[in-house]
């Protein structure tokens, strides 16, 4: 099978939140021994922003969105062990990310953490609906570089505000970097609440975090 054929045949599970042709699909990558990398930037995370983007225009219901995101999911759990080595860099730094409390989404996130892994990261994925206080905690014991949290609700944006004020608090601010994204946030935000930096996609993530690091 062609890897042209792969790419849509993993867009369409993805899109149809297929989850056994997204398994079918991951086996015959491994099988055919395609990189990996190449159908998660080609086909599932185009794929998952796809249907992100339907259901913020209200043309794919909550439902659709999860199971999509279950399809993605599995596939990129099969195809995660079988990215070539030279495409994992030496460890480049530390990542604790997270969707913020009362926030149930983490599609985008979860890519974000997976990508992130693939360019060289190490990434402490706390999963959504995270409390302020946990990453607080995780901060004072990783250590990490950078700091993510993602909202995809205006009601929960305050939660990210409330970060920033409690690792100062913490007298951990001072220490890393912190980044957020999701469809509620803005640069504007990022600025308003001392945030380092914010990030529009998963492309401009790799890039921000990246300089962030440097």
């Amino acid at each position: 099978m062609s890897k042209e054929d792969l790419i849509k045949m993993a867009r369409r599970a993805v899109i149809e939140g297929d989850e056994e042709l997204a398994v079918e699909m991951a086996n015959k990558v491994i099988a055919e021994g395609i990189n990996p990398v190449e159908i998660i930037n080609e086909a599932l995370s185009p794929a998952m922003t796809e249907v992100g983007d339907g259901f913020a225009n209200e043309e794919i219901s909550l439902p659709g969105v999860l199971v999509a995101a279950d399809a993605m999911t599995k596939a990129i759990e099969l195809l995660e062990p079988h990215i070539p080595v030279q495409e994992i860099a030496k460890k480049l730094g530390t990542v604790v990310i997270g969707t913020i409390e009362g926030d149930i989404h983490d599609i985008g996130k979860r890519i974000v953490a997976t990508m992130l892994r693939v360019y060289g990261f190490e990434v402490h994925d706390l999963g959504r609906d995270v409390p302020i206080d946990v990453f607080v905690e995780k901060v004072r014991e990783l250590k990490p570089d950078i700091v993510g949290t993602s909202s995809l609700m205006t009601t929960t944006m305050a939660g990210q505000k409330m970060l920033e004020e409690k690792l100062r608090k913490a007298g951990l601010r001072d220490n890393i970097k912190t980044m957020i994204g999701g469809a509620a946030t803005t640069q504007e935000w990022a600025n308003k609440i001392g945030c380092d930096c914010y990030a529009e996609d998963v492309n401009d993530t790799i890039i921000k975090v990246k300089e962030l690091i440097k």
